[in-house]
């Protein structure tokens, strides 16, 4: 494989994943959750196993150890968060939506404070009326509000992959002009 060819892998894969993620994006929340999931389950199961594995061995030798409940937590935690993603999304969008609610409170509750000491601009009440405002948006459409980072991720991949495609087309005109010049051999001087 030409070495401009491999590098043009990358970016197209880059560019698959952009839009499909623009696609679909609440089906790659789905799968972000699921992974999470998976990550608790196999550390619990392995840790399960391997109780159980070596049970008999220890009952054997006189050796007692206590049942591994954070393993089974983990595995029972793994287990939901494969078997329910959507479920889980929509909550962690709610405590997002809370924490954005009160972060923008408690800015505009100091703002407010700080008015009977000092000026404060009409401007500095932007940024917390934004964060108050993303806080309900949030609230009010978790599931949407949940996707738009992924979209913003998807517009990122796009983005990424169409720029190093422009970057290595060009790079590859300018080279195969520079090689025609390179194989132009300059008349090595005789000495006299």
């Amino acid at each position: 494989m030409k070495p401009i060819n491999y590098a043009l892998l990358s970016p197209l894969c880059a560019l698959v994943i952009g839009i499909l993620l623009l696609a679909w994006p609440d089906m790659a929340i789905n799968y972000l959750v699921i992974t999470v999931g998976v990550l608790f389950l196999l550390p619990g199961l392995v840790g399960l196993f391997s109780y159980f594995a070596t049970y008999r061995k220890r009952r054997e030798a006189g050796v007692g150890t206590m049942f591994p409940l954070v393993a089974l937590g983990s595995a029972l935690l793994g287990f939901w968060l494969v078997l329910t993603p959507a479920f889980f999304v929509t909550i962690l969008m709610y405590v997002l939506g809370v924490l954005l609610l009160l972060g923008g409170l408690s800015q505009l509750s100091g703002l407010v404070a700080a008015r009977s000491y000092v000026h404060v601009p009409f401007g500095m009440y932007l940024f917390p009326v934004l964060v108050l405002a993303a806080g309900l948006v949030v609230l009010f459409n978790p599931f949407e509000a949940a996707m738009v980072p992924f979209m913003v991720l998807g517009v990122s991949f796009i983005v990424y992959a169409l720029s190093d495609i422009l970057r290595l087309v060009r790079y590859r005109r300018k080279r195969a002009g520079s090689a025609d010049i390179q194989d132009i051999t300059p008349i090595e001087e005789t000495k006299e």
